[in-house]
């Protein structure tokens, strides 16, 4: 497969509102904090990285300047102030990245993405323009009304539940954006922005390991995974 030039954004702005007074992402995590361990997973992850771009909070920048000569810190080409939404931290990351051929975009607090994963998208969007990480969904979903009545019962063969790493090519993301605009605050993720603006979206297999940290039980779990993955490495 022919290699293509892959910049990367890491979303790591958010405010941990639901950390209990903890941010997530300088957590430690098997002895580093979490998000040392989610910049390394990419850049291990990603042959034909570029750029690396982490879109970060004022206080997590400057903590980070002090390490930015460590690995992995030191593969970080470019820190970011977020902005008021996650789309808006991605929107600033993408305008510090210089064009590339593929955009590689993964939330900070998913320090267990894979080698193989990160693969499999790159495969993806590399064929197809874009590359969405998803995992079907297993529990049964009801879509429930404003007084707590069951409206539907959507067919759960059809649901999948998105993860990162999403993947795009530059030119319909920077598209996909532009159009959005201000739009793109209401919008849960990269994908939607794509899919707004006409461009295909297509899937490829997750990792129900692949967590996102958000409330301090994700934690315990994340840190349980890290050990029994060490352990199985050593």
């Amino acid at each position: 497969m022919a290699a293509s030039r892959v910049g990367a954004i890491i979303v790591a702005a958010g405010s941990s509102r639901r950390m209990a007074g903890a941010d997530k992402l300088w957590l430690d995590l098997g002895g580093a904090p979490l998000l040392a361990r989610t910049i390394a997973a990419i850049v291990a992850g990603c042959d034909d990285l570029i750029q690396l771009v982490v879109v970060a909070g004022p206080e997590s920048i400057e903590r980070a300047a002090g390490l930015r000569h460590c690995a992995p810190w030191s593969s970080v080409d470019r820190w970011v102030a977020g902005g008021e939404t996650r789309q808006d931290s991605v929107y600033c990351g993408l305008q510090a990245l210089d064009p590339c051929d593929i955009v590689l975009i993964h939330d900070g607090a998913r320090p267990l993405v894979s080698a193989g994963m990160i693969a499999r998208g790159l495969a993806v969007a590399r064929a197809h323009g874009s590359a969405l990480a998803t995992i079907p969904v297993t529990d049964t979903i009801k879509v429930v009304d404003e007084i707590g009545r069951v409206s539907a019962t959507p067919r759960r063969s059809s649901l999948h539940a998105a993860q990162t790493p999403q993947i795009f090519a530059w030119e319909p993301l920077v598209d996909a954006y532009s159009r959005a605009g201000s739009g793109r605050a209401s919008c849960t993720d990269d994908a939607e922005i794509i899919e707004l603006a006409g461009y295909p979206v297509y899937t490829y297999l997750g990792d129900r390991l692949n967590i996102k940290v958000t409330t301090p039980d994700d934690v315990a779990v994340v840190r349980a995974l890290w050990h029994g993955h060490c352990e199985l490495g050593s």
